[in-house]
């Protein structure tokens, strides 16, 4: 039994393009799915490191409340897809729980490289207002995980150009299936 967990972002729910997209590549290997959602988060996160530390622990909080009936130990493969501070989330919910889970980390926020381990892909956008790609490139090289750049690309990994957009979104994906790929070949 395979099983994925969806782990939002402020305001970028599992039904935004990413975690959409990541979640229904995920099924198509197999994976049970499972979507977080959270709430209740304080204003003006992105330039506090106070408010984003904050905003970790309540969603961490809520989901350490969502996932306590699920059985890890039952699952031969488990997949962690987030975005932003699910990243965060993902990280420490697999480290305080020692889950050896395989993770999609799409646009991580700084408190994220702290807990990230090795099973894992990074996807970043050199204009993402949240962190600094050097930084990101620093900690990834630092932790060995492979990194995705998209050239322009927000904390949402747009542009604001669609036709951009829907092709990095496919470029994207296209590395999210590669990265599953890879997983169950190893199984």
């Amino acid at each position: 039994m395979k099983l994925a967990v969806i782990f939002p972002g402020i305001g970028y729910h599992t039904d935004k393009p990413l975690l959409y997209y990541g979640k229904k590549l995920a099924a198509s290997y197999g994976y049970e799915i499972v979507k977080l959602s959270y709430q209740h988060f304080p204003e003006k996160v992105k330039d506090s490191k106070e408010k984003m530390q904050q905003s970790v622990e309540i969603a961490l909080e809520q989901t350490e409340e969502k996932l306590k009936k699920i059985k890890f130990s039952q699952y031969e493969d488990i997949l962690f897809i987030s975005k932003s501070i699910g990243t965060a989330v993902a990280a420490t919910f697999a480290k305080n729980h020692r889950i050896p889970a395989h993770h999609i980390f799409y646009t991580p926020v700084e408190p994220s490289f702290a807990v990230m381990n090795q099973n894992g892909i990074v996807f970043h956008g050199t204009k993402d207002p949240w962190i600094d790609t050097s930084l990101v490139k620093e900690k990834c090289a630092e932790k060995r995980l492979p990194l995705v750049i998209i050239e322009n690309a927000n904390h949402s990994l747009e542009t604001g150009d669609v036709l951009t957009d829907l092709k990095n979104l496919i470029f994207i994906m296209e590395h999210t299936k590669q990265y599953c790929s890879e997983i169950n070949k190893k199984e």
